[in-house]
């Protein structure tokens, strides 16, 4: 008779409430699956797959303690090392992809806590920027406003500058200012006449008034996504490393001292430039891999950076470069 009555109470149970009943059982009572699976009658893979759910619909949020990644002895290195207000260094994942999420997840669970009511977030782009965009926990924050820091290119990746600003300011919760205009255009003459229109001229005086920028450091590579975004061509890219490019911040070269290397693209490009980033009240700088320590070394060297979120590997990297 128990039993019957077990299963017509569980048969109740169904489509989305089971769902919801396994997940709190696994992780606010601490069951396992098995234990979850002989509760609910149903198969141990049954219980997985409701859990697997649960995190896809967004029933379940996990998050990590931002103090334990940026309280640990190589973050703290680098925050010394580099003089940086704070680090942020992840575990290193299976693989340079694995890793690279990683380190973007962990941005994403750190950001929130370094915003606050009134600031202006400058947002960059890239394949980075974007993937800590979309790993980003929908919240609310009061009063603050994302402006795209660099113009709007076809590239042939997901990430586009739009994108990048648009999805981050969604997942906070707060006001989007997109660039409504081309990265880069043929003739210096056309950007000028495009940055004097009065819309585009209000978005990039918005720039003006970022006091917090997200951002990531580009490498020089002939792959890199400067050139296969169409920002750059690799003509250019052999002018800019001929004259001491080590690295690119929002589309802009700089060499090892981190300063902006005027070049044949500068009259060409809408976006913000350097001097805009630098002294800000946070730069928060995302980046991992091999080839991107001498980037991020230049982009601190030019008082860009405030903090930074990588991964041990490449934090180990700037340690023994810097």
């Amino acid at each position: 008779m128990a039993v019957m009555t077990r299963r017509r109470n569980t048969a109740q149970v169904s489509g989305e409430s089971i769902v919801i009943e396994a997940a709190w059982m696994y992780y606010h009572d601490g069951l396992n699956q098995a234990e979850i699976a002989k509760r609910l009658e149903v198969s141990r893979a049954t219980v997985v797959n409701y859990l697997q759910e649960a995190r896809e619909k967004g029933y379940i949020r996990i998050s990590l303690a931002p103090e334990v990644f940026s309280g640990h002895q190589l973050a703290e290195d680098l925050r010394e090392r580099f003089g940086l207000q704070a680090a942020f260094v992840v575990p290193n994942g299976n693989s340079a992809e694995g890793t690279l999420l990683r380190v973007a997840r962990g941005a994403a669970e750190w950001l929130p806590s370094l915003l606050g009511a009134g600031d202006r977030l400058g947002v960059a782009w890239g394949r980075t920027v974007y993937e800590v965009a979309e790993a980003l926990d929908q919240t609310r924050l009061k009063d603050v406003t994302v402006s795209q820091l660099v113009g709007s290119m076809a590239t042939p990746y997901g990430f586009t500058a739009e994108i990048c600003s648009a999805h981050m300011a969604q997942n906070l919760g707060a006001k989007c200012i997109n660039l409504h205009a081309p990265a880069v255009l043929s003739d210096p003459a056309l950007a000028q006449r495009l940055r004097d229109e009065p819309i585009i001229h209000s978005q990039l005086e918005a720039l003006s008034h970022c006091n917090k920028a997200i951002f990531a450091a580009g490498s020089i590579d002939p792959d890199s996504h400067i050139v296969g975004s169409g920002v750059a061509t690799a003509e250019d890219l052999a002018w800019y490393v001929a004259h001491g490019a080590t690295g690119v911040l929002c589309g802009r070269f700089i060499n090892a001292l981190g300063e902006a290397i005027a070049g044949p693209l500068d009259d060409r490009m809408i976006g913000v430039t350097l001097d805009k980033l630098q002294g800000l009240d946070m730069g928060l700088l995302v980046s991992d891999g091999v080839d991107k320590v001498v980037p991020m070394l230049a982009a601190i060297a030019g008082g860009y950076v405030t903090h930074v979120v990588t991964s041990a590997e490449t934090a180990r990297g700037m340690l023994a470069a810097g």
